[in-house]
């Protein structure tokens, strides 16, 4: 490893001596990691889809060497990888404008206590188009066509994006997405399947940048 970089590929072999310093809790994660990853109501090749896109969320490099080598494996190609990108795009970019719905109320400055995730906050989404209406043009149409059925079905794509609002923390967009995968007949099972695809890929971040944690310790 080169004194400049902070990330190497070779670095995500030294996981594994995590499991020697705390031995129960690195056999417990791995063990979930693994169930979260199987195959289940959704397959094995789509959660790992799934898991590109959350690692491209999370920023994880480590995440995505393994995510996008895995997904390889299952004879994924780069057009859907890219495909799961770019839902992983839309969702992160997506979160940041819904939060906006509470940058507007905290300028208008409301005195009296009040709920700063209603669902009604929802209906002020109409303001971006008026105040900046280009770019708000712009990126719902960047949005439409990431969401839109390609090589990876409208139905993954939601179960994705679900996973993805977990991930950014967006509950206007749980909420959004959830009930677009209800009407397209996502069973609630699938959709904890996709949530704990998320669950993994964001404790597993944690986990890999770990490895940065040992070097720096030791440097």
């Amino acid at each position: 490893m080169t004194n400049n970089s902070l990330f190497q590929k070779s670095n995500a072999s030294r996981l594994m001596e995590l499991g020697k310093l705390a031995p129960d809790t690195f056999k417990a994660f791995i063990a979930f990691d693994r169930l979260a990853l199987a195959e289940g109501l959704i397959p094995k090749r789509t959660k790992e889809l799934i898991a590109v896109a959350i690692a491209h969320v999370t920023g994880c490099p480590y995440c995505i060497e393994a995510h996008v080598t895995a997904a390889k494996k299952l004879e994924a190609s780069k057009e859907e990888i890219q495909e799961a990108i770019m839902v992983a795009t839309a969702l992160k970019a997506g979160s940041a404008l819904a939060h906006g719905l509470n940058g507007l109320n905290a300028y208008d400055g409301a005195e009296e206590d009040y709920d700063l995730y209603s669902r009604s906050n929802m209906l002020r989404f109409k303001e971006f188009g008026a105040l900046n209406p280009e770019t708000f043009k712009s990126f719902n149409k960047f949005d439409m066509e990431a969401m839109k059925p390609g090589l990876i079905s409208r139905k993954d794509k939601e179960l994705m994006a679900i996973a993805v609002a977990h991930v950014t923390g967006c509950a206007y967009c749980i909420e959004l997405h959830t009930k677009k995968a209800k009407e397209l007949d996502i069973s609630m099972e699938e959709i904890t399947e996709a949530i704990f695809v998320a669950t993994a890929l964001k404790a597993g971040s944690a986990l890999a940048l770990s490895v940065n944690a040992l070097n720096a310790f030791e440097g």
